[in-house]
């Protein structure tokens, strides 16, 4: 099952729209629907920790360092997804948080792209 990233692109994917739809909803300053959706989004925080963390146990042999370093850029994202929308219940700045939260998704998705599972753009 986990020769292949689609089961955990599909996760991120999913995570990512539900991220912008809870940051919708807070700035249209629906709190239910906002806590309902970050409550699914917890969801899938834990299914792309879960898929993540197989594909690292079952591939890091082909390069532990770099597939460290992405790993650790995929918790800096949902770290940073999970402390905007928090941040933004509680009415305080994430103006760093936002910053932080692009460079790790562009490294983490250059890593990606660029380890043996991900695609050969970058060859």
């Amino acid at each position: 099952m986990f020769d292949t990233t689609h089961a955990h692109i599909t996760t991120w994917v999913i995570a990512l729209i539900l991220f912008v739809v809870a940051v919708a909803l807070s700035n249209a300053g629906n709190e239910k629907g906002k806590k309902i959706v970050q409550m699914i989004l917890r969801i899938f925080y834990l299914l792309i920790l879960m898929t993540g963390i197989l594909l690292f146990w079952k591939h890091q042999g082909y390069n532990p360092a770099l597939y460290g370093m992405k790993f650790l850029g995929g918790v800096i994202v949902i770290a940073m997804m999970e402390m905007i929308l928090v941040r933004m219940s509680k009415g305080k700045g994430t103006g760093l948080f936002w910053g932080v939260l692009i460079i790790a998704f562009i490294v983490t998705f250059i890593l990606g792209i660029k380890l043996p599972l991900g695609w050969n753009w970058l060859a």
